[in-house]
């Protein structure tokens, strides 16, 4: 569950990162390095997120973080943790759609 959380926390912080660094961008400077530039791969197979820096993350994937829910021996638990892996891929997936887009644009 720790592992989890700190995941989603991570995603939370990255992705107003991503919002700082549009900010940046528009004043001309570099964004922060922990800037999230791009977002591949699903859910299924496994994501890679991309930093301005040159690091990466990669989550695992979709089953992997169910598999570790299953570990939980309160239900509420277990439910919980699948809520948050399906929040948290769900929401990986919105923000790779608007990076597509922000590229594009």
């Amino acid at each position: 569950m720790r592992h989890l959380t700190a995941l989603i926390v991570a995603g939370i912080v990255a992705t107003l990162g991503c919002g700082f660094g549009v900010v940046a961008v528009a004043a001309d400077d570099s964004p922060p390095g922990d800037t999230i530039v791009e977002v591949t791969g699903d859910a299924a197979n496994g994501f890679e997120i991309r930093h301005y820096d040159g690091s990466a993350l990669y989550p695992p994937t979709d089953s992997e973080a169910r598999a570790e829910c299953g570990e939980y021996d309160a239900r509420v638990d277990r439910v919980r943790c699948r809520t948050e892996v399906r929040t948290w891929y769900r929401d990986l997936a919105d923000l790779q759609q608007a990076l597509e887009w922000a590229h594009a644009g």
